[in-house]
């Protein structure tokens, strides 16, 4: 991908957002893990836990941009996508397994292993936004990264104030699934001689993805009230 292309930043930027949205929580994963240590040792968990979350989500990452190029699994991946991205607007997450460490080393391995776990829905977006690019899976990372570990705190209490930025979220995530499945080797022909289909599936999934969001969300909300 050309560096001075507007595919090149627009997916940068997709990237940005992604990580953003999917690993604000990184903060909370790491206060629950250090909770119970003494400050110095906190220092040392965050650092190396942090360190640790990231080198594995990197190299997860590089692996699943390696099998986004079988054929199909482009098309696979970027249902499984849509799903996540449903999921964003809907479910609520659960840290209550996150468990705190007793010592330095356990609670790394702890942050280790529930960052590993709860971020492989971004590891997959993060693959498919990066089309093969292992250039832009490295500047995504350069870049939120330093945002999420200093700034995720900041990042849950605007999304706690502003729900909206969970349906750009998803919005994104949606758009990078419908790229995915478009770009599909396997149906890329079809849609590159149809261009109103696929821009026609491109906004469907988007639209439909945060419709059905919205919908859910709206009768969760309600579902207590009416219980009560």
């Amino acid at each position: 991908m050309d560096f001075f292309t507007a595919d090149f930043w627009s997916a940068l930027l997709a990237i940005v957002i992604i990580d953003l949205v999917l690993a604000g929580d990184n903060a909370i994963v790491i206060g629950l893990a250090a909770r119970n240590l003494a400050k110095e040792q906190q220092k040392k968990v965050i650092f190396w836990g942090t360190f640790g979350a990231i080198a594995i989500r990197a190299l997860l990452t590089m692996v699943v941009v390696w099998l986004l190029k079988i054929p199909g699994l482009l098309l696979l991946g970027g249902a499984l996508l849509v799903w996540i991205a449903y999921k964003l607007l809907v479910e609520e997450k659960n840290h209550d397994n996150v468990k705190s460490g007793g010592s330095v080393l356990a609670a790394v391995k702890t942050i280790v292993i529930a960052d590993t776990v709860m971020g492989l829905d971004n590891v997959l977006a993060v693959a498919g936004a990066a089309h093969g690019d292992f250039l832009l899976v490295i500047l995504g990372l350069i870049i939120s990264v330093p945002i999420v570990v200093w700034g995720s705190t900041l990042i849950l209490k605007w999304v706690e104030r502003f729900p909206a930025i969970i349906y750009v979220g998803a919005a994104v995530l949606a758009w990078t699934a419908s790229k995915m499945i478009v770009d599909e080797p396997i149906v890329e022909g079809f849609f590159e001689d149809n261009p109103v289909f696929k821009y026609g599936l491109m906004a469907v999934l988007i639209g439909g993805v945060l419709l059905a969001g919205y919908l859910k969300k709206n009768a969760q909300e309600k579902a207590p009230a009416n219980n009560g």
